[in-house]
């Protein structure tokens, strides 16, 4: 599923830090792509609508740093 192929519906709860700093694999590629900041991979629960209409509650991951805003949200598995 292509990142921009769902909406959330609620608020993120439940959220967590997953990694930071220089433990984000991925962390060159944000900077170069968004800009330098301290990114940090975060993971939360919310009720997301797939693009055909099918809505429920999932896992999700993103990419933050402060000043950029989120980047890069997924869906990791589904849980309702």
């Amino acid at each position: 599923m292509a990142p921009d192929d769902f909406e959330i519906l609620s608020g993120i709860r439940n959220i967590q830090t997953i990694a930071a700093g220089q433990g984000v694999k991925i962390v060159r590629r944000l900077r170069r792509k968004y800009g330098a900041g301290r990114w940090r991979k975060m993971k939360g629960v919310a009720l997301v609508r797939e693009y055909n209409g099918v809505t429920y509650e999932a896992e999700i991951h993103w990419f933050e740093a402060h000043g950029i805003g989120k980047r890069d949200c997924k869906i990791k598995r589904r849980l309702a």
